[in-house]
């Protein structure tokens, strides 16, 4: 199954090629923009449909909610909670850069949570996610995403549940060997400067 999902991804873009300066700071020959392949309804649908029915298969406890962060999950948390129906939030960033829900969204204390990301590399926004969910008295579930690109396949000791498990080496600027050769990365992704976690 997962060179059909390979091979989707390939199709749309989503799996591209070059010199890419990562969130983390690292660069990388090869970036996963996942939007390429949700642009498409019927592939966001497809994709989330398929991750739901993994996560029924491998969380912890029955699901009770998806939270998603902006911009680039909200497509396919959306899909993966359309799938398990049930209830679907997202938090934003606020002037101090943390997550926060705004929105009148509220967690049930108690509920069980199912975190869904785009592509998990660092793992750094998802761990935001978990402290954020905790903090209200909910409880993770399980960890998703479409492509996981992380070393440790989990996040906190959550499996990270994916359509996709992917090894892409990433570089220290200093240490790249696309920069060796001259050429100079270039940013993709949603957000506007590299931090020290990544995503």
């Amino acid at each position: 199954m997962c060179e059909r999902w390979m091979n989707l991804m390939r199709e749309t873009g989503a799996i591209q090629q070059g010199h890419f300066l990562l969130s983390s700071g690292r660069h990388s020959a090869e970036y996963v923009q996942c939007a390429r392949a949700l642009e498409h309804p019927s592939n966001a649908a497809t994709l989330g449909g398929a991750l739901a029915d993994e996560v029924r298969a491998k969380a912890e406890s029955a699901i009770d909610c998806v939270v998603s962060p902006p911009l680039g999950a909200l497509l396919i948390g959306y899909e993966v909670a359309r799938r398990l129906d049930v209830r679907f939030l997202f938090p934003e960033r606020e002037g101090d850069g943390r997550f926060r829900f705004r929105r009148g969204f509220v967690l049930d204390e108690g509920a069980h949570i199912c975190l869904v990301e785009d592509v998990i590399t660092t793992g750094r926004t998802t761990e935001e996610l978990i402290d954020l969910v905790e903090s209200m008295g909910t409880t993770v579930a399980a960890v998703a995403a479409i492509a996981d690109r992380s070393t440790g396949r989990a996040v906190r000791s959550h499996p990270i549940v994916s359509l996709l498990q992917l090894e892409i080496p990433t570089y220290a600027p200093e240490e790249c060997p696309l920069c060796a050769k001259g050429s100079s990365p270039i940013k993709p992704g949603s957000r506007a400067e590299p931090d020290k976690g990544g995503r």
